[in-house]
């Protein structure tokens, strides 16, 4: 395409390029669609030269004809057949309890390997969201030993978890 031929394209672009959209938002009433068949329509005009050197006229009934064959081929598309087109999400992930079941799981298992003493605070501070003096006051030991057992339980819990796969 020589240069010429590039200004000739700008031109039918400049001139014609909103025309055809709005022919094609009223043939769709489609926006994005009606961009997208210009894009093409114009694209057409540009791979078929002999389109620049007719008059303005011409040219623009030519960009019309492509662009409403265009919306014809599309609505006859196997994909236009198969499309739904709509504003709203048609429904929410629902959440599905079978992960949760799972990681319990391995979160029971792996605190079955723990000692007594570091499953009881782990137990009580974290699943039952107890604070550290309420833990104590439960288990009728210092809350210093509360904190120690809570570090270490964690400590080993999260190696637990490391050989099961859970965590890094």
């Amino acid at each position: 395409m020589t240069d010429s031929d590039a200004r000739l394209l700008r031109a039918l672009h400049d001139e014609h390029a909103p025309a055809v959209w709005r022919y094609v938002v009223h043939l769709t009433g489609d926006r994005a669609l009606a961009e997208d068949i210009v894009q093409e329509t114009l694209l057409r005009a540009w791979r078929h030269p002999s389109v620049l050197d007719q008059s303005e006229q011409s040219a623009r009934a030519w960009l019309f004809t492509v662009a409403r064959n265009l919306v014809i081929d599309g609505r006859r598309s196997a994909r236009a057949a198969h499309e739904i087109v709509t504003d709203t999400v048609p429904e929410e992930r629902s959440t599905d309890a079978t992960d949760a079941i799972l990681e319990s799981w391995i979160v029971a298992d792996a605190l079955s390997t723990l000692s007594v003493d570091h499953r009881a605070v782990i137990v009580h501070a974290y699943f039952a969201g107890r604070t550290v003096a309420e833990t104590a006051e439960q288990l009728q030991i210092p809350e210093g030993t509360v904190k120690s057992r809570l570090h270490y339980g964690m400590r080993a819990l999260r190696l637990a978890l490391q050989e099961r796969g859970v965590t890094r």
